[in-house]
């Protein structure tokens, strides 16, 4: 019998209400700034994003310490909160860690055993036919949607929840970055190739070669994202 399951019902279930707000905060404070809804820069009240939110100030006061702990926002004392702008030169620097790291998830989850392997290679490959299939229709939202969860399936299967937790929230920052310059790049049909060759070192276990693939992946998106970011004058995003 659990501790919680002494309570009587009413308070089981308020006690497990709040954490239910927080993470509802949480989450749709996080999409509202990776979709840009929140722009960089922004800065508001706990009370002005609670009403946005339709919720209490203190689920959302939590959720904001821990997308400040994410580097997404900034709690200001006495000055509300602003959603941390980013340079791009910031964005340089966030892509050496997506790298480093993702390139060592690619090789550690290529290393697992066959068994555990296999499952996270059917995944990546319905997320990569996902991929193509949005290209085909000229979606690129779907096909932004689909290459994230690629990017997030490698990470999460890799073996290392630590390593996968640290990847996926600066992942965050970056992602913005990636929608505001999708319609500005080229068309990403490299980028199916390139994860298709990903899957296929991963699926033959040979680490090595899997994360040297994932690097230069996410090395060609930093060389084509933040010069253009450049290019377009931006001093913050």
């Amino acid at each position: 019998m659990t501790r919680n399951s002494n309570h009587p019902a009413p308070l089981r279930e308020a006690m497990s209400r709040p954490v239910s707000r927080v993470e509802n905060a949480y989450a749709a404070l996080k999409s509202a700034i990776r979709n840009n809804e929140l722009v960089p820069g922004h800065q508001g009240s706990e009370q002005e994003i609670a009403l946005r939110l339709g919720m209490s100030r203190t689920p959302v006061h939590e959720a904001l310490i821990r997308l400040q702990e994410e580097g997404l926002v900034q709690v200001l004392p006495k000055r509300g909160v602003i959603v941390t702008p980013l340079s791009p030169d910031d964005m340089r620097e966030v892509y050496e860690v997506i790298i480093a790291l993702e390139g060592a998830a690619a090789g550690l989850l290529a290393g697992l055993d066959k068994a555990q392997r296999l499952p996270a290679v059917w995944t990546l490959a319905e997320h990569e036919t996902a991929m193509r299939a949005a290209l085909a229709g000229d979606e690129l939202d779907a096909w932004a949607r689909a290459d994230d969860d690629f990017h997030r399936s490698l990470l999460e299967h890799c073996g290392n929840r630590r390593m996968a937790r640290l990847a996926m929230a600066i992942m965050d920052q970056s992602h913005r970055a990636r929608m505001m310059t999708l319609r500005l790049r080229p068309r990403p049909d490299r980028s199916s190739r390139e994860h298709q060759a990903i899957i296929a070192a991963i699926r033959r276990g040979d680490g090595d070669r899997a994360a040297t693939l994932a690097r230069q992946h996410r090395q060609r998106a930093r060389d084509e994202i933040v010069p253009l970011l450049g290019s377009l004058g931006m001093k913050v995003l």
